[in-house]
């Protein structure tokens, strides 16, 4: 059976499964070796808290303030503003007028949006 360049079968993925499964067995053969090698040392210092050297305190559990999590919704809202802004600004010679319009009002909305943010008093 005569197969054409746009068919492919189940026999030329088998060199993506071997070197799949090469990279597979040596990463669980290193982790296992260092496991079964390694040093084992337990010891206070080691098991002592290390950030910022302060012992916690309390339950990590503790309610936080909503307005922490929607000045974070904020950041994102706006870095997504500027991964769709930046390359219309790149071809924005290419696009001309066409696409100047949807921009002002996409600008227009999140701007709306921000306001909005501004009299609810999200950001103080």
């Amino acid at each position: 059976m005569e197969t054409s360049v746009d068919q492919y079968v189940p026999s030329d993925y088998l060199p993506i499964l071997i070197q799949f499964a090469a990279a597979l067995g040596f990463v669980l053969f290193a982790l296992g070796l260092t496991h079964l090698l390694g040093p084992k040392r337990k010891s206070d210092v080691k098991n002592a808290a290390w950030e910022s050297g302060i012992e916690s305190v309390g339950d990590a559990r503790s309610p936080i303030s909503y307005k922490y999590f929607m000045t974070a919704i904020l950041f994102v809202l706006f870095d997504v503003e500027i991964i769709f802004m930046y390359p219309w600004a790149v071809n924005f010679r290419e696009f001309g007028m066409t696409y100047f319009l949807p921009m002002l009002l996409f600008l227009g909305v999140l701007l709306a949006g921000f306001y909005y943010e501004l009299k609810k008093g999200i950001l103080k």
